[in-house]
């Protein structure tokens, strides 16, 4: 883009104003002359971040024009970060999307002193590929890209949500569920939900709670079941996927049958089955462990079988395949037709399961108290043996 003389911008901030039929906007471009003839770039920046949502500025190409007239004279006095926010909105004008990118990489090379402007710029880029352009290889590449650069800051910045935003749209269009899980997660985790319309809060909750149950791999569904997003399901058509999530969390495999005319409606689960019903039963093995003393986690083949109801024939099998996923540690017994359970994958735990070991916890401190009592009791026979 050429450069624009600095008369140039006085004359386009002057005919801005004289045509601007609203005085409210009109006042605006004074402000931004005043602001430029007197080098207070600052003052700029923050007058531009809200005005480029102006709904003057919506139309056709005047975003555009603001940044060919106005903005690129002065971007190199603009802080990185800011400099992409007010591009993130005059990107979205450009008619020929490949110029949109190709306008973003611009952008990019004059921010590369910030890794946070950087990454932005990767992510506009990415958005642009993976909704306009349907190149989903292409988003990938850049996803990979950000997400090494954003390793390297500390703490969350601003970018880190509109990132996990992008990285959850290419992973629920792509059917990779535990990935999508993952990022829709730690997108919520960087927002504010309120600043969402409800639609959008329902719509990521069910997503969510879809990718719960079908994601490999994903058996902690207690930070699900704790997030506020998911009761924004209690009042629609889909509150029974809270319940269901529920039942899968405490692996109650009674419950999962009963709600099957329900679950059975959504084709992506109907079609995954076998895979749901295999998962419901593992993490009803981890529930039985968890519940268990630590003194008490010997498990007959028997008991397994009645509380997954699986016949007696598939429980090594199950229990097998939970020692290979890391989701408990212990040792089989085949002759005896026992399992003697060591070790529980920690979860999130909800209300019901907290209650369980805090009764256990107290159970601990009663018996630790009654070892006090004895040795103090009987201190005098230990001590002459």
């Amino acid at each position: 883009m050429a450069t624009v003389a600095v008369k140039d911008v006085s004359n386009y901030l002057s005919t801005k104003q004289r045509e601007e039929s609203s005085k409210e906007v009109a006042s605006v471009w004074a402000q931004l002359e005043d602001l430029y003839n007197r080098r207070l770039w600052h003052q700029i920046t923050l007058l531009l971040e809200s005005f480029v949502t102006h709904d003057s500025l919506q139309k056709k190409d005047s975003l555009i024009q603001l940044y060919n007239n106005f903005i690129q004279v002065f971007e190199n006095k603009i802080n990185p970060l800011s400099l992409v926010e007010i591009v993130a909105h005059v990107v979205v004008q450009f008619e020929d999307k490949r110029e949109a990118i190709s306008f973003l990489e611009k952008i990019e090379a004059k921010v590369k002193s910030n890794n946070e402007a950087v990454a932005l710029c990767k992510v506009l880029a990415g958005q642009i590929l993976l909704d306009k352009l349907n190149d989903q290889d292409g988003t990938k590449k850049l996803i990979d890209e950000i997400e090494k650069m954003l390793d390297e800051e500390d703490g969350i910045t601003t970018v880190h949500g509109r990132f996990y935003l992008l990285a959850s749209q290419l992973y629920r269009l792509q059917g990779k569920h535990a990935d999508y899980y993952r990022t829709a997660l730690r997108y919520l985790g960087c927002i504010e939900l309120s600043k969402l319309s409800r639609e959008q809060q329902v719509q990521h909750a069910f997503f969510l709670g879809l990718a719960a149950l079908l994601g490999e791999g994903v058996y902690n569904l207690g930070e699900l079941l704790a997030h506020p997003v998911l009761e924004t399901l209690r009042d629609t058509d889909k509150a029974w996927l809270a319940e269901l999530l529920s039942a899968f969390n405490a692996g109650d495999i009674a419950q999962f049958e009963r709600m099957k005319p329900q679950w059975s409606a959504v084709p992506d689960l109907a079609a995954e089955q076998l895979r749901l019903r295999q998962k419901i039963s593992l993490l009803c093995l981890m529930e039985m462990t968890f519940k268990r003393a630590a003194t008490d986690r010997q498990l007959t083949f028997e008991e397994i079988a009645r509380e997954t109801r699986l016949p007696i024939g598939e429980v090594e099998l199950l229990v097998m395949k939970a020692l290979a996923q890391g989701l408990v540690r212990g040792a089989i017994d085949q002759v005896a037709a026992t399992v003697h359970m060591t070790w529980v994958q920690p979860r999130v735990l909800d209300k019901q399961q907290i209650s369980s070991m805090v009764q256990r916890l107290d159970l601990w401190c009663n018996d630790v108290s009654a070892m006090e009592t004895l040795l103090e009791t009987r201190a005098h026979e230990f001590l002459t043996l």
